[in-house]
């Protein structure tokens, strides 16, 4: 048995590691640039800059006399975006900002001296009004003491980048920009398996809901989408077997029903010939109810043929026109007028006596709902190369939205009450469904506006098939309905019934 290793566990372990890879990278790029003795953003590419920056000033201060040094520090000034100042040890301005320094910046100043510290470097904020200092000490030439002279070099920012002087913002752009992309390649493996399980398992379990119990899901993981894998498999295994056992149990009972209502027809015909004339009319009443049972028996020997498929089914090019015609033939009655738009050149994958026993069931069901109302008619169009569809729609009351998913299921009708005079046993649908899936196609319904039920097949083409292809596909017809030339009775499948 694998170890299970919970979902939230395993979500929990990444982004820890996804955090102390982070902590660590960053740790290793502080312990690269940033030193924090001479100050709390220094780093050694900020030291560089601004000791570049003091070495520029103090060599042009070295270059001009002393009564121009005021320009040289505007000049720097405005290429570095900040005020420059020269300052004495003991806090007396020499040159420069003309506003009295802060006393936070003056205290440092002063600390400095005391201390004799000639190499101060600080960056420092303050608060009224907001402003950033870098203090840095400086020795341009002293002309009249012969000599280097002391002093502080003092630059005022408004930001805390000071001009891209101390904080280079784009080390962090990158910075920042590169963590999010390593964080997405980071956990990129881990949501996408687990978005492909769940893609994966809501793909089955709508194939499951159409009625597709075949279906399976890899369940190789192991934490929680891998058991729910696991159980949508058993799933649709247990529903499968409770499918097929329920088809099966039908077929079974209609078999052996078959036997026994063929003997009672054969003794109702009998005594109806026998009967005098009182007792003609009673034989005949219960023949019919006799015939009523054959016919709903015979259903479900239908339903369950078409929905084990398997060996039974026969694949091959059909003409729809041709099918179409084999269809109306059985169904059409005097108070019916069917219209047809069916191309002679639309060939379609299926087997030829399903098909027809499908379209037969359709065109059957909107002769009764719908013959009084209008035309029905029967089309046929390429959506597309690979695929056909064929409607028959009617102009009767249509049926209610909420119920139309529903009309395909066995036994379902829209009537609960499942009387004859509006309708029959609620098979006939489902056989048209059954025979349709068996050809590898599909089937959906819609009303229409303003009123009618319209109904598509959707089935895969045929290749274009030559004079030889179209021969074939034609005798296949033939023999698909052969019995059904005259019959005396039909039952809802469009199979011929004949009573003895």
């Amino acid at each position: 048995m694998r170890a299970r290793f919970p979902l939230y566990a395993k979500i929990l372990g990444w982004f820890f590691l996804n955090l102390l890879v982070l902590v660590i990278v960053f740790l290793l790029l502080v312990n690269a640039q940033f030193r924090f003795d001479l100050g709390w953003v220094f780093s050694t590419a900020a030291r560089e800059r601004v000791e570049a920056m003091r070495d520029l000033v103090v060599s042009e201060l070295n270059n001009t006399s002393p009564d121009q040094w005021d320009g040289v520090l505007q000049s720097f000034g405005d290429a570095y975006k900040f005020r420059l100042a020269l300052f004495e040890e003991n806090g007396d301005r020499l040159i420069g900002i003309t506003d009295p320094l802060p006393s936070e910046i003056h205290d440092r100043i002063a600390q400095s001296n005391v201390q004799r510290d000639h190499s101060i470097e600080a960056y420092l904020r303050t608060t009224d009004p907001p402003r950033y200092w870098l203090l840095v000490s400086a020795e341009p030439d002293n002309v009249e003491a012969a000599g280097p002279m002391h002093v502080i070099l003092v630059a005022e920012a408004n930001n805390v980048t000071a001009g891209g002087l101390i904080v280079d913002l784009r080390l962090w752009w990158q910075l920042a920009l590169g963590s999010a992309l390593f964080s997405v390649l980071f956990w990129l493996p881990l949501l996408r398996g687990m978005t492909r399980s769940i893609s994966q398992m809501t793909d089955a379990t709508k194939r499951i809901a159409e009625g597709q119990f075949n279906v399976r899901v890899p369940a190789h993981r192991n934490d929680e989408l891998g058991i729910l894998a696991d159980a949508i498999n058993q799933m649709g295994i247990r529903l499968d077997g409770f499918v097929k056992g329920q088809t099966r149990f039908l077929s079974d009972v209609a078999h052996e029903l078959c036997s026994p209502l063929s003997r009672l027809q054969m003794a109702l015909g009998i005594i109806e010939q026998r009967a005098d004339s009182k007792q003609k009319l009673y034989a005949a009443l219960a023949l019919e109810k006799a015939s009523q049972i054959s016919q709903l028996v015979n259903q479900l020997l239908t339903f369950s043929k078409a929905s084990f498929g398997g060996p039974i089914v026969h694949i091959q090019p059909v003409h729809v026109a041709d099918a179409a015609a084999e269809a109306i033939l059985l169904e059409k009655t005097e108070a019916a007028v069917i219209e047809t738009s069916v191309p002679d050149d639309i060939v379609v994958s299926a087997d030829p006596e399903l098909l027809i026993r499908a379209l037969a069931n359709l065109i059957r069901n909107a002769i009764r709902y719908g013959a009084e109302a209008g035309p029905i008619r029967v089309l046929a169009a390429r959506d597309k190369e690979d695929a056909v569809t064929i409607t028959i729609s009617d102009s009767g009351p249509g049926v209610p939205e909420e119920e139309l998913p529903k009309i395909f299921d066995a036994f379902y009708r829209v009537d609960p009450s499942r009387n004859r005079q509006t309708g029959g046993s609620g098979l006939g649908l489902a056989i048209v469904r059954t025979c349709i899936d068996s050809c590898n196609g599909a089937i959906t319904a819609e009303n229409r506006r303003p009123h009618g039920l319209a109904v598509h097949i959707h089935l895969p083409a045929a290749p274009p098939p030559g004079q030889t292809a179209q021969e074939d596909g034609r005798q296949a017809i033939a023999p698909a309905l052969a019995p059904a030339q005259s019959p005396t009775r039909r039952d809802e499948a469009g199979r011929p019934q004949s009573l003895p």
